[in-house]
């Protein structure tokens, strides 16, 4: 069996779920986390691994056959992507939908220039609820369909309210409202808005002396993330942050509903999430396994999870997966 060598970039909870992860998959090895901290500083669950400074990545060219990268989506990957393609095989879970066009352009540039594979948004959803609402439309093309998430954290949203100055702590939960799972479950989801289908529900811990007002307007304005939506915005204390909102459960399903000849036929396909961030490390592994053997068979450039078969996320001989998967 050909061992992988992974890198991990990052060592929030995605990282420490990749870490994990990769204990998990007898053909990994993690051989390098590489973290914005003092590497000194850094403690991590893998004495064989090494501690390196991101800046330093390049010293290991050679040594590394894929990076995971465990950066937000809103300030990490959109830099961190780009640069890591141009030397190495790269997986990430970016997941802010409406620039994913644009972030594919610009790893499939990078990515094809150095002769290298880069899997970009390799989570949930984006990722493996993109595969189904594919293969939901491939089967019934005479209907529509849309995904809910949660009620549960959502990693990127909470990334993003962290971001803005003032904020010391913060977590966001993703509701759906249950008129419009109504809706797509009757075939009537089609005209449904962002607004109508999820509620956001933010808990702040603000630093001493900031502007609350402020903060919640830079919430509910953020584009992208909140202003398309009903957001609620609370602010507590640390204590009962700590006490209440430190658990990352988290989940969803996509519902599509169509009709054949002689009636709707509805499809779902949904997820149970103990520990988001560890079950997102996880599909981040498998898809990490795919660049590396689209690289080694000389295939460059950018893909997304529509693009890879599920043949190439197993470390399973063809004749391993038609005896145990059909």
């Amino acid at each position: 069996m050909d061992i992988i060598r992974a890198g991990i970039v990052g060592y929030g909870n995605i990282g420490r779920g990749a870490e994990k992860a990769i204990r998990q998959n007898p053909d990994f090895e993690l051989a390098a986390v590489l973290t914005r901290r003092s590497p000194g500083d850094l403690v991590i669950d893998t004495p064989t691994a090494a501690v390196v400074h991101v800046d330093d990545a390049l010293s290991l060219k050679g040594k590394i056959d894929v990076m995971i990268l465990c950066g937000g989506s809103a300030t990490d990957l959109p830099a961190q992507g780009p640069e890591f393609a141009k030397h190495f095989n790269t997986a990430d879970s970016y997941d802010t939908h409406a620039k994913i066009p644009s972030y594919f352009e610009k790893m499939n540039d990078a990515s094809k220039k150095a002769g290298r594979v880069s899997v970009i948004s390799a989570g949930w959803d984006p990722g493996l609820f993109s595969i189904y609402k594919g293969l939901a439309q491939a089967v019934l093309p005479n209907g529509s369909g849309c995904a809910f998430w949660g009620r549960g954290v959502s990693q990127g949203h909470s990334d993003a309210i962290r971001r803005i100055d003032g904020v010391e702590a913060a977590i966001q939960y993703t509701i759906p409202i249950s008129s419009a799972v109504e809706k797509a479950r009757k075939g009537e989801s089609g005209s449904l808005t962002s607004r109508e289908k999820h509620i956001r529900e933010c808990f702040v811990v603000a630093k001493e002396g900031a502007d609350k007002t402020i903060i919640e307007d830079k919430i509910k304005t953020m584009p992208y993330y909140f202003a398309e939506y009903d957001t609620i915005v609370h602010f507590i204390s640390k204590d009962e942050y700590n006490t209440s909102h430190t658990g990352m459960a988290h989940g969803g399903f996509v519902v599509h509903s169509g009709k054949t000849d002689s009636g709707r036929q509805t499809m779902e396909f949904s997820l149970d999430l103990f520990h988001n961030a560890e079950f997102t490390a996880s599909v981040l592994i498998a898809y990490a396994r795919a660049a590396c053997r689209f690289n080694r068979e000389g295939r460059t450039g950018a893909l997304t999870v529509l693009d890879i078969p599920v043949s190439y996320l197993l470390p399973k001989s063809d004749e391993e997966l038609r005896r145990d998967f059909l």
